[in-house]
C-alpha cells in the first residue's frame, strides 16, 4: 500500500534553499551598505559640527549690533571701489534689517548676512539666490540681476511662530538711478 506523505525529493527543494540563501546574502550586503552609508553620515556631521570648514567667517551674536560689520549705520548697500554693491543684512525673529535695500541692475551684488538669534533663510524670490543664516557665523553670497524690479525677500527656514510673517525687499534700479551715491553711505528703501 502507498503513503499518502510522500517523501519529497531532494532535487525539488534545491533551488527554495539556493533562493532562500542568495537572498540571505543580499540582505546582509544591503544591511552593510546602509550601515556604511549611516556612519558616514554620523562622522562627518560630528566633524563639521566640531571643526567647521576653515573658510567660515564667525561672529559674536550677541554683540554684532555693538561693534564691527553689522553695526546699524553699516547696514544697507555700499558701493565698494571696484564699482560692486555690498549689502549687509541681520536676520533676527520676525524681521530683516533693513526690510528693503536697493542694488543696482546688472552690477555684481555681494550679501552678507548674519543671525542674532536663530537659523534663518535667504531668499531673494524668481532668483537662485538662496542660503542658511546660522547664528555666530557670516554668510557670504555674490548675485547680480538682470531685471529691475521689486523682489521679495522671505525667511524660508522655519524661525518660529511669526516665520510666516518675516519677509523683506530687494528694490532693483537702474544704474543711473544708484550711481549718485557715495562710498561711505548706505543705501535702503526708506519709509516704503
Amino acid at each position: 500500500m502507498a503513503s499518502s506523505n510522500p517523501v519529497p525529493n531532494t532535487a525539488d527543494l534545491l533551488p527554495e534553499r539556493l533562493i532562500t540563501s542568495s537572498e540571505r546574502r543580499w540582505l546582509y550586503v544591503m544591511a552593510a551598505i546602509l550601515g556604511v552609508m549611516f556612519s558616514v553620515i554620523v562622522v562627518t556631521g560630528m566633524t563639521n559640527m566640531l571643526h567647521p570648514p576653515n573658510d567660515v567667517e564667525k561672529i559674536d551674536p550677541t554683540t554684532l549690533h555693538l561693534q564691527g560689520e553689522f553695526v546699524e549705520s553699516n547696514l544697507g548697500a555700499a558701493t565698494e571701489p571696484d564699482g560692486s554693491v555690498t549689502v549687509r543684512f541681520i536676520a533676527q525673529q520676525y524681521t530683516f534689517v533693513p526690510q528693503c535695500v536697493k542694488v543696482p541692475v546688472s552690477t555684481p551684488i555681494h550679501f552678507r548676512l548674519t543671525s542674532a538669534d536663530v537659523v534663518h533663510g535667504f531668499f531673494v524670490g524668481d532668483t537662485n539666490t538662496n542660503a542658511m543664516i546660522v547664528p555666530g557665523f557670516i554668510t557670504d553670497i555674490r548675485a547680480k540681476f538682470k531685471n529691475t524690479g521689486s523682489l521679495t525677500m522671505p525667511c524660508d527656514e522655519f524661525c518660529g511662530f511669526g516665520h510666516h510673517a518675516m519677509a523683506a525687499r530687494v528694490v532693483v534700479v537702474p544704474k543711473d538711478q544708484f550711481s549718485n551715491v557715495g562710498p561711505e553711505e548706505r543705501v535702503t528703501c526708506g519709509a516704503q
